[in-house]
């Protein structure tokens, strides 16, 4: 799973960083953090029980986050799936979507990138859409506020009390995404 979003720590908290955070809660709710490697990603590999199905069972885990700016995201991506040989199949893109009202958590496989420059990188560096994403609402930007202003721009103070519980969602629903992949 790809935790999108902008790296370094001027970033941190911002809207657009909202799928970067939700994969490194993953992986330090397992025991692990995201560490660089030479794929130009931080990345985590650890093993999850993944209940649901016909019992449950422990599956093997990769979790990464591009240190590249968003825009360019695809080819840190493409050097992971290739290092790990990961088919594009079992790729879960997690990121920030401005049409999703705030704290609304969804899962979609394929479809466009609704103007989401990750995204798009992503796509072109995979040569294909067809990958899963969790989306996860952010809102629109109030007023006349771009969208690309918008993303860029911290949680509200209301917002931040509730980002633990979008991560707890996102993460839920993530083991629901892996349990569906194991049984497939």
């Amino acid at each position: 799973m790809i935790g999108l979003g902008n790296p370094g720590p001027s970033y941190e908290g911002h809207r657009h960083n909202v799928g970067a955070m939700v994969v490194a809660a993953l992986a330090q709710a397992h025991g692990e953090s995201l560490r660089p490697h030479r794929t130009r990603a931080l990345v985590a590999r650890f093993r999850m029980d993944v209940p649901g199905g016909p019992g449950s069972e422990i599956v093997p885990v990769i979790a990464a986050q591009p240190t590249t700016y968003m825009n360019e995201a695809g080819g840190p991506i493409r050097a992971m799936t290739s290092y790990f040989n990961i088919n594009t199949d079992h790729i879960v893109a997690v990121h920030d979507d401005l049409e999703l009202e705030f704290g609304t958590v969804r899962v979609k496989a394929g479809g466009g990138e609704g103007g989401h420059n990750g995204l798009r990188s992503l796509s072109k560096a995979l040569g294909t859409r067809d990958y899963v994403r969790l989306r996860i609402g952010i809102g629109r930007p109030p007023g006349r506020m771009e969208p690309a202003t918008f993303v860029l721009k911290p949680f509200s103070r209301n917002e931040q009390s509730d980002i633990p519980f979008v991560v707890d969602e996102a993460i839920a629903q993530l083991t629901g995404v892996i349990d569906r992949h194991r049984r497939s």
